[in-house]
């Protein structure tokens, strides 16, 4: 192949170009990005960067020098507006640039109010890029009055960093519980006792029927009839995957650019890794929003693009920081029967281990790096520790590996 592109400056667009190089492709190698800062670190942006205590030149992946060392044309400030299958080239910036392999690294977009709740507003935030998170900073600050609408880990970790910046959060959520779709009850109970302690105003079950203000945000008129004064508002509601791109190309699209199990999209030249492609994994489709799986899968495509062949069989862990807890996430926990809860070595950590029937599939980790090592590990080689042992405290976790 004398030329692959990649649309996509994120982290599975970064990691797909540097394994390409590694993996020793010598040929014309592109990456487009529309930002315009070359391709960084997001878990950070909204902690270290927000508060203040990350430098922006922290946040890259790399140094800018890397791309050019290594002959990767780094496009920024790019849009890539239509894919040219016949011809195999893309259109951006009012050219065409053609390619042999072609690479969708388009990540997600977050999900936004609709103006007929106020969402267009000023003072309304999402949390994904540079820009959002630029926007959002000078509003963060003690004695401000923030609605975090959403209780899913964007929610939780905004109110964390909004609660730890000295300010009132208001957190609300319309389901019924907080990590409805992601965590156990037993974690969810955790979370919302830890969020409590903090001052956090944690209202579940509890909708937003509409946002006040004539041009910026000024207050929330609650699905209950409640009435909040506010400066800001952040939504953590998810994330949707950016498929505009491969749906006009006519690709297909099933939660998100459907591959197959070595990242190959419909058209054998067109490839897709990150949160924006799905990809059939132990019977079912899937599609991974995490750093890990960007990276992983972004360097298998780049791998199977050089000709490898190798199927992608991901071990899924995520991760989450809140206050003074680190949340670690081995696993995926659809499907479970039953959580089992070990207590942790101080009143701050603690473990839930997800089974279905009597096999582990997932384990929810609070400051307990032990246990989610552990539990990692068992996971992985399909082990499976005996109820008992693992809810009795004094099993060394160690042992379970063993038996």
């Amino acid at each position: 192949m004398d030329s692959i592109v990649v649309v996509g400056a994120g982290q599975a667009g970064a990691s797909l170009v540097a394994k390409l190089r590694a993996e020793g492709y010598t040929g014309r190698l592109t990456l487009i990005g529309e930002e315009h800062a070359p391709p960084y670190q997001r878990p950070p942006l909204s902690k270290k960067y927000l508060m203040g205590e990350m430098a922006l030149d922290r946040l890259y992946l790399r140094p800018e020098s890397f791309y050019a060392d290594n002959g990767i044309d780094l496009r920024l400030d790019e849009t890539v507006v239509a894919i040219d299958r016949k011809d195999r080239q893309i259109i951006a910036g009012g050219h065409a640039l053609p390619y042999d392999a072609l690479a969708l690294c388009t990540g997600a977009v977050p999900r936004r109010l609709p103006g007929s709740l106020g969402g267009e507003l000023r003072g309304v935030h999402v949390v994904r890029n540079l820009a959002d998170v630029n926007e959002m900073a000078p509003a963060i600050r003690p004695g401000a009055r923030a609605l975090v609408v959403g209780g899913g880990y964007i929610g939780l970790e905004a109110a964390a960093v909004c609660r730890s910046a000295g300010m009132e959060v208001t957190l609300i959520e319309a389901a019924p519980r907080i990590l409805g779709r992601v965590a156990a009850p037993e974690t969810a109970d955790w979370f919302r006792a830890l969020h409590k302690r903090h001052g956090v105003d944690l209202r579940e079950g509890t909708g937003l029927d509409r946002l006040t203000g004539e041009e910026h945000v000024t207050g929330a008129i609650l699905a209950d009839g409640t009435r909040l004064d506010l400066d800001l508002v952040i939504v953590g509601i998810g994330i949707s995957p950016c498929t505009a791109l491969a749906e006009a190309a006519g690709l297909t699209i099933d939660n998100g650019i459907a591959t197959d199990t070595f990242g190959r999209t419909a058209d054998p030249a067109i490839w897709a890794a990150g949160d924006c492609a799905s990809f059939p994994w132990r019977g079912e489709r899937i599609r991974l929003e995490s750093v890990q799986n960007a990276i992983d899968q972004a360097e298998a495509v780049a791998r199977n693009m050089l000709g490898a062949e190798a199927p992608y069989d991901p071990h899924p862990w995520f991760w989450s920081d809140q206050y003074d807890v680190k949340l670690q996430i081995a696993g995926l926990n659809a499907g479970y029967t039953h959580v089992l809860r070990r207590p942790g070595a101080t009143e701050t950590s603690a473990s839930h281990w997800y089974f279905a029937g009597d096999r582990l599939i997932a384990v929810d980790a609070m400051n307990a790096p032990r246990d989610y090592m552990v539990g990692k590990r068992l996971i992985e080689a399909g082990k499976s520790p005996d109820p008992a042992a693992l809810a009795d405290p004094a099993t060394d976790l160690k042992a379970l590996l063993a038996a």
